[in-house]
């Protein structure tokens, strides 16, 4: 990065000679190098998953998520900072909380989106703070509206999508999310596609052992965040790793 060490990277209030802001651009690297967390809006929901990395062989399974609920409707996928992004999430319940109380009703993933961009922004605005270092990925189904899939980056952005992902592998996963015909595709055929990216990108001789997260919110959850049933999410990555070693075994061959 140009002007590193000059004085312009000691707070998200200034900036660098050619416009950089590299409080910004060191929160968004804290994302990239992350485990990847990938969302995609079918026709008749929303799933996620994570590639949480395992820091250690006597983590607890299921312990430290990365797919969380705000509410009871809206699913959160998160890459970066695990505390960072139980911060901003233990906000969004509050505005969810106050939403419910003031309108007798459920907050919009699109109205949340929006109060917790705009609160992710101000992190960027003052020298006694510092910007988020993660990224949010928020999705729910209802029947009125149906599917909805958003993410908050840390610079405050945010955009709905058909199909997202973040997180170290980010390239590949777009790419094979790009090749899917989503209109068309179930949440249970969303949970084996998902698998298959986050396998694929995991790198087992470079990183650690990982944990595959999955949850949807969906028809058939009754508009519900839940995580995949244990048997589903097997079978997703049993395919996934069968897969895998099939296209070694080509590889090898060749």
């Amino acid at each position: 990065m140009s002007s590193i060490g000059t004085g312009y990277d000691l707070s998200s209030t200034t900036y660098s000679p050619d416009g950089r802001v590299f409080q910004v651009e060191y929160a968004s690297k804290a994302v990239d190098n992350s485990g990847t967390a990938v969302g995609i809006r079918v026709s008749d929901g929303v799933v996620f998953g994570v590639e949480k990395l395992l820091i250690s062989p006597m983590l607890l399974h299921g312990s430290n998520r990365r797919v969380s609920t705000i509410g009871r409707h809206i699913g959160v996928a998160s890459s970066g900072l695990v505390a960072d992004a139980r911060a901003l999430i233990n906000r969004g319940n509050q505005e969810a909380n106050a939403w419910k109380s003031t309108y007798g009703e459920e907050i919009s993933v699109k109205v949340l989106t929006e109060r917790l961009a705009s609160f992710a922004q101000v992190y960027t605005l003052y020298g006694g703070v510092r910007p988020f270092g993660c990224a949010l990925l928020l999705g729910s189904w209802t029947e009125a509206a149906g599917p909805q899939l958003y993410m908050i980056q840390p610079s405050g952005e945010a955009y709905g999508y058909f199909g997202v992902a973040v997180g170290k592998g980010k390239a590949a996963c777009k790419t094979d999310i790009e090749k899917l015909d989503l209109e068309s595709m179930t949440c249970e055929e969303a949970v084996v596609e998902i698998a298959k990216m986050i396998h694929s990108v995991h790198d087992s001789d470079k990183d650690k052992e990982y944990e595959l997260e999955l949850s949807w919110v969906c028809r058939a959850s009754g508009g519900r965040h839940q995580l995949v049933p244990a048997e589903l999410r097997d079978s997703a990555l049993a395919i996934a790793t069968a897969e895998s070693s099939d296209d070694d075994s080509s590889s090898d061959d060749d």
